[in-house]
Formats: C-alpha cells, sequence, structure tokens
C-alpha cells in the first residue's frame, strides 16, 4: 500500500470508496480494508490503495472518481462456461416436462448429439453472433474475465472453429477470454462403441492442431460413467504435459471414478462440479492447491438432490470457486449473479464464500490470480462500483443490482 516511487500523474484515482479487495490470505471474509478508501490506477493497474487523506501531494491524477461511498470489489471471474455453440435444446426441456425420458429424447436425436449437429453445421461467425448475447449478459453483471470451453464440435475442424470463435469474442468485446480445449466431452456418434480410438483422435490431432494454432490455454475432460474413463483421461492430461498445457476436469458429477485424484496428480488447475467427491478426492485437491468448481446452475437444471460435500472441502481447506457452468443442456443461464444465489441457498456457502468464489478463487481455477481477482498494488485494475449497504446483498436477491460502473484494465465499459 506503499506510495510508487514516481512523480508520474496518474491515470484515474478513485476516492470514497468502500474497498473489498478480496484479498487471497483473507478468504473469510471480503477482505474490507476499513483504513483506506481510495485507489489509484495506472497504465491499467493498480497502483496504490490507501487512505485519500494519506495521499502524498506529489501524486495527482489526470481523472479523480468519487464513488459516493459505494462498495468497489474486483471484477467477476466466470471459471467455467460452455459458451460458445449452436442451436437450442428448449424442446427438449418441454418434451422432459411433458413425460419424455432422457433415453427417449436421445434416440430421436436430442441430447448433446443435437447440440453437435448444429454446431457442426453452423459457420464460424454464426457460432459468434449466437455466443455474443450470452457473454454481454454476463458482462452487464460485472463479469471482466470468463472461460470458455469447445466441446460441441467434437471433430478437429469444429473444435478449432469454436475455440477460434471464443477468441474472437475475446478480441471484439471489453473483456478477458480464456480458452479450453473440451474435446472429450463426449463420445461423438461416429465413434459410437470405440472412445479408445476417439481419444487417439483427440490426442493424435485435435489437441495438437488446437495448441499449434495458439488457441488453448487449458486442457479439460469429462470424466464421467457417461463420458470417458480415467485412464483415457490421463491420456489427453499426458498429451496436454507434453505440449505444456495445464488441464482441469470434470469430475464426480454424477459418480465418483477418482477423478479429482487423478487431476490432483497433474497439478491441475480444477476440478469441477464434484457433487460426489470423497475424502481421498478431497484430500488430493487440497495437496494439490487444484480449486474445487462448483457449478449450482447445473445441480438446479438436473434438478439434482446430491449436494456437493461443502462441509469436506472446508475441512480440507480446498478453495471454491463458482461458476455459471453456461451450456445448452444442464445449466442455460447466463448470470453469474443468480450463480451465488444458487450457491448460497442450494449449497449452503456463505456470501463471503461464494463472492471470493467468483473473484480471486476463480481467478486461480484459471491460473490467473496473479494478475486478476483481488485489488492489490500491481494486479490489473478490473474494477466494480456496487450501490449495495452490504455486499450480501449481491448473493442474497437477484434482479435488483447491477454494477454502477465497471472498469476493465482501468478504462470504463458500458457493461
Amino acid at each position: 500500500m506503499a506510495h510508487p516511487g514516481t512523480d508520474r500523474i496518474w491515470d484515474t484515482l478513485i476516492v470514497n470508496a468502500r474497498l473489498a479487495t478480496f484479498a487471497p490470505e483473507r478468504e473469510g471474509d471480503y477482505g474490507v480494508v476499513n483504513d483506506a478508501d481510495a485507489l489509484a490506477i495506472d497504465q491499467g493497474r493498480i497502483v496504490w490503495i490507501g487512505a485519500a487523506a494519506d495521499r502524498s501531494a506529489r501524486h495527482q491524477a489526470a481523472v479523480t472518481i468519487d464513488a459516493g461511498g459505494q462498495w468497489v470489489t474486483p471484477g467477476l471471474i466466470d471459471c467455467h462456461t460452455h459458451l460458445v455453440y449452436a442451436g437450442s435444446r428448449a424442446r427438449e426441456f418441454a418434451l422432459r416436462l411433458n413425460g419424455a425420458s432422457y433415453e427417449e429424447i436421445s434416440r430421436a436425436g436430442g441430447g448433446i448429439a443435437s447440440t453437435v449437429r448444429a454446431t457442426r453445421h453452423a459457420s464460424e461467425s454464426a457460432l459468434i453472433e449466437q455466443a455474443r448475447p450470452r457473454l454481454r449478459a454476463l458482462m452487464r453483471e460485472g463479469v471482466t474475465t470468463i472461460e470458455i470451453k469447445s466441446g460441441y464440435g467434437l471433430n478437429r475442424d469444429t473444435e478449432l472453429a469454436m475455440l477460434r470463435a471464443a477468441r474472437h469474442l475475446g478480441e471484439t468485446e471489453a473483456v478477458t477470454v480464456r480458452t479450453t480445449f473440451l474435446g472429450a466431452h463426449a463420445l461423438p456418434p461416429d465413434y459410437a462403441g470405440r472412445a479408445d480410438a476417439y481419444i487417439d483422435i483427440v490426442c493424435d490431432e485435435m489437441l495438437p492442431a488446437a495448441a499449434e494454432a495458439g488457441l488453448v490455454d487449458a486442457v479439460d475432460v469429462f470424466c464421467e460413467n457417461i463420458g470417458f474413463d480415467v485412464a483415457q483421461t490421463e491420456r489427453v492430461f499426458k498429451t496436454a504435459a507434453a505440449l505444456g498445457l495445464p488441464v482441469k476436469l470434470h469430475a464426480e458429477q454424477l459418480s465418483n471414478l477418482g477423478g479429482s485424484e487423478l487431476v490432483a496428480r497433474y497439478g491441475g488447475l480444477s476440478s469441477d462440479h464434484l457433487e460426489h467427491l470423497d475424502e481421498a478426492g478431497a484430500r488430493s485437491l487440497a495437496a494439490a492447491g487444484t480449486v474445487a468448481v462448483l457449478l449450482p446452475g447445473a445441480y438446479y437444471f438436473l434438478r439434482d438432490t446430491h449436494t456437493p460435500p461443502i462441509a469436506l472441502l472446508r475441512k480440507h481447506g480446498v478453495a471454491m470457486a463458482v461458476a455459471s457452468d453456461c451450456n445448452p443442456g444442464t445449466s442455460p443461464y447466463a448470470s453469474l449473479l443468480l450463480m451465488l444465489n444458487m450457491a448460497c441457498t442450494s449449497f449452503l456457502m456463505t456470501p463471503a464464500e461464494a463472492l471470493n468464489g467468483v473473484t480471486h478463487v476463480a481467478a486461480r481455477a484459471l491460473g490467473m490470480d496473479k494478475d486478476i481477482g483481488s485489488l492489490a498494488v500491481g494486479k490489473q485494475a478490473d474494477l466494480l462500483f456496487w450501490q449495495v449497504a452490504d455486499l450480501a446483498e449481491l448473493c442474497y436477491s437477484y434482479g435488483t443490482h447491477l454494477p454502477t460502473r465497471v472498469l476493465r484494465a482501468g478504462v470504463a465499459r458500458s457493461a
């Protein structure tokens, strides 16, 4: 919190603010700095935090923003989404509510196969334009960084197109996009009964091509009894490691295959879903420093009754992130604020845990915590202003609070 050692005129000075830093060392609360009400930004970075009255006269700012007593927090981070896809599954939703079984819908060409078909037939520009409204909805709520996975192409060309579409969104919208290769999301119909042969294609062709094109920030697999087993998952992880790419995992959502122990052995960024996580898995995540990403939207939409073991994660000190899992089949929600409410009401997370889970813990889940996720000198100035009396309001009610101002890398954006 010291003054920088130069006389440079800062770009922006924020005063009369209530600062919630979400500092990693203060995970049990909001990281409120009681003796500071001001923050300075220069060249897109936070350069000073302190009391406005203590600011040296030699440090001036080109622009001063009076926060008017509002809360100022880091930008929100959605660390698990499937935002890029084509088509809709709304008709299947209606069919299920009218009594059709998942098997009946699948036999009729529905389920993930329908999204794969639509995505394969969509142009890259169509994928971009269909994803953009979903992205902008999240941005309106204060999301400044988002992860976007592939996984609805299940062939080389469409997986690459999805990743390029995600990269394009990051280049044309005022948001940071991290891409994750999820070629091992499901078994495509043309490989029915030949899962190992499909993993050959993923490891030998799809992932190397995506990495060579510079389209991959991390690698994910759906390790589940309806996805890929531990041995197949490890083959993908070995390929990722050889390419120098970090891994994460869809694990323990519907059953316990030990995926969390596997991703922990590979020093994974995160293990996601975790409704069926056991103590051995929790211990492994804690020892590896792997983040548990909780996805209450999928839990709600699937009408699940098996909640993630929050008490077990707390017991072992596993950091917990919260994300939207925005996807057409199991979590069609482009709202991270709604996920905060769901995490508290369905999983009994505290508001402080949930909000830490969409700031600095979510940054850890993307391997970006040295740059974003909390208010600290040197970090990127992604800031949100909130007109609320208590930050718990952001978890308590839904549809009543949006950030009054958003700064991304110190620059104001409209959403």
